[in-house]
């Protein structure tokens, strides 16, 4: 497979009421298999979503915070999506505005791409893409927040490599893939918020609009980073169960995890964890120490201490 990708020239300020779709159509030379990446921002552009309070934006884009240092917030979007500031950007628009992204993706690429259609006669895919940082990683790439007309995942589950290996869990990420090329080819500086992918393998393009980007968001219960690490002790302590995902954990895997010290005795009766110590300051500390585990496990006991003496 070959692919071509080709950025597309001439489009200038997107403006509020335009229709993204006819200003592609104008500049852009389509193909039918085609995969047309935009921008989140000119769409957002478009929609007329710039506001000029940051902090106000943001709080209505958060639907929770998973991590916060210094200036920097990272927040879960209503979308489900892990950003920093909620994605919203302050570049590349006019001073004192602040864009935030479109609040459905995927209803933008599924618009777009039948938009396209009409205009043009082409079966294209459309991926509306935006930049976003990695947890494990310093810089950041270019992903696929919303698309249409595109498998947005290309599972293996069931093949085997060339050794003869079964695949389990490999599933390329073929729209983020894209989203990322594409931002290769239109440079970050280029104010080139289209790029149009020629060569996708045609099993990966769908006739009809296809899952959507949102397919590819992790379940919040199955998030295995759902908090910082600060904000996970706070949410152990003292927080919502939310940002820690669902476990099989029982009781007595908890009271394994506490490190029960020599002198405190831990029986667990179902959903009742009992403790026994003479030292009522060390089974106070254990006390705390399971409930903390327990919430942390999402799980629902009760913790009782009693004196030993």
């Amino acid at each position: 497979m070959t692919l071509a990708l080709e950025p597309v020239d001439g489009i200038g300020e997107v403006r509020p009421g335009d229709d993204v779709a006819a200003i592609i159509a104008e500049h852009a030379t389509l193909q039918d298999g085609d995969v047309v990446v935009v921008t989140s921002k000119i769409v957002s552009k478009a929609a007329g979503l710039a506001a000029p309070d940051k902090e106000q934006l943001l709080a209505e884009q958060t639907d929770r915070v998973v991590a916060e240092r210094g200036g920097t917030r990272i927040v879960r979007t209503h979308h489900g999506l892990t950003m920093a500031a909620a994605g919203i950007d302050a570049s590349n628009v006019e001073t004192g505005s602040f864009l935030p992204l479109p609040p459905d993706p995927d209803a933008s690429a599924r618009e777009i791409r039948a938009g396209l259609a009409r205009l043009t006669g082409c079966r294209v895919a459309v991926v509306v893409s935006d930049t976003a940082g990695r947890a494990w990683r310093n810089g950041q790439t270019d992903i696929a927040i919303g698309c249409a007309g595109l498998l947005p995942l290309d599972p293996f589950t069931g093949r085997e490599d060339s050794y003869g290996n079964p695949l389990l869990v490999t599933a390329p990420a073929v729209a983020d893939e894209v989203a990322g090329a594409a931002e290769l080819a239109s440079g970050k500086l280029g104010r080139r918020p289209v790029v149009v992918v020629r060569g996708l393998d045609e099993r990966l393009l769908t006739e009809d609009d296809g899952p959507g980007a949102a397919s590819i968001v992790r379940d919040e219960d199955s998030d295995l980073f759902g908090l910082g690490s600060r904000e996970a002790v706070v949410a152990a302590l003292a927080g919502p169960s939310r940002g820690f995902p669902i476990t099989d954990a029982a009781p007595e895997d908890i009271v394994g995890l506490a490190a029960v010290p020599d002198g405190v005795t831990v029986t667990v009766d179902g959903a009742t964890i009992q403790i026994e110590s003479a030292d009522p300051v060390a089974a106070g500390e254990i006390r705390q120490r399971l409930l903390a585990l327990a919430h942390a496990h999402r799980l629902e006991v009760s913790v009782e201490a009693s004196d030993a003496r």
